[in-house]
């Protein structure tokens, strides 16, 4: 098990309304508990790597049934959490 941190960018292709793939996604991680921050562009999500890759499954899945999309996603185990070391420990 390792702590991660992956900054996820959806892209729905070919949707007159956006919000729909966007919500499902964000949805998808509330759902399984993961950490994350919202942003305008981007979304960054933080935990245990056998919480974090399902999360990011289920939430491509979920986006791809609304229509085409596109999700690129940039996976780290050297960048800390909000609050926290890369491990997910408090810093000292």
């Amino acid at each position: 098990m390792y702590g991660i941190t992956a900054q996820v960018s959806l892209y729905p292709l070919r949707q007159e309304d956006l919000s729909p793939s966007v919500d499902a996604v964000i949805e998808t991680f509330d759902r399984h508990g993961v950490d994350r921050q919202t942003g305008a562009m981007s979304t960054v999500v933080w935990g245990d790597d056998e919480k974090v890759f399902p999360a990011l499954l289920d939430a491509f899945r979920g986006a791809a049934a609304k229509g085409h999309a596109v999700m690129v996603i940039t996976v780290s185990n050297a960048c800390p959490w909000p609050g926290k070391d890369a491990s997910g420990r408090e810093p000292r």
